[in-house]
């Protein structure tokens, strides 16, 4: 089986259909971050989603920490998949899957050290996929994501090896180096924003070498 390909930051309908023209499986949609590039209102998150053809994922990427704001926010925009940026605090998992049973739960885990891959772990029993990126949520005003940075792949790796669900690989993923990560890190699926867009546009070139790359990966 293949690698699914999933490309954030998606901005417009236009967007969409090149993505999934191009053979993405699925689209991310920011919706407002402390910072990061790609956010978009609700409302245009919702439009888009109702766009999308069957049979692709369609993520709402919140920074909201507890699970009924998380419920609320999937409510106003009505994706299939929900991938939680940040670390919940305030309720369960639990909690939403028994409020949106038909709705994909993804835990973003941002790899920075040991204390990452145990933490990846012990999650990867309550959600559906752990996506691993490169942000920092330690800082001040914190990284959720779209950094362009790569982290260790090695312990991305670990993570793969010892989760209970799929694992979805980010962080500083271009058509250069997709093909090298997909076979260090065997993941499920990659993820991808900045390494497809020129100027904060979606490069249809680099798309479609991006996909090429990842679809011909060992």
């Amino acid at each position: 089986m293949r690698t699914k390909i999933k490309i954030c930051c998606i901005q417009s309908i236009e967007e969409v259909n090149t993505a999934i023209e191009s053979g993405a499986d699925a689209i991310g949609l920011v919706a407002k971050m402390p910072r990061g590039p790609g956010p978009i209102t609700d409302k245009l998150i919702r439009q888009i989603a109702d766009s999308v053809p069957p049979f692709i994922g369609t993520f709402l990427l919140t920074s909201e920490i507890s699970a009924d704001k998380i419920i609320k926010h999937h409510r106003r925009t009505l994706t299939n998949t929900i991938q939680i940026v940040d670390l919940l605090s305030v309720g369960t998992y639990s909690q939403l899957k028994e409020a949106l049973p038909a709705v994909k739960i993804i835990q973003v885990i941002h790899v920075i050290d040991s204390k990452s891959v145990d933490l990846a772990i012990r999650l990867s029993e309550s959600v559906d996929a752990l996506l691993l990126d490169s942000g920092n949520p330690n800082l001040k005003i914190k990284e959720l994501g779209g950094t362009g940075r790569v982290h260790n792949w090695g312990l991305s790796r670990q993570i793969r090896d010892n989760s209970k669900c799929p694992v979805i690989l980010a962080g500083g993923l271009n058509r250069e180096n997709v093909s090298l990560a997909i076979e260090t890190v065997q993941p499920f699926a990659v993820d991808v924003c900045s390494g497809v867009r020129t100027n904060g546009l979606l490069d249809s070139k680099k798309l479609a070498d991006f996909i090429k790359n990842a679809i011909s990966s060992p």
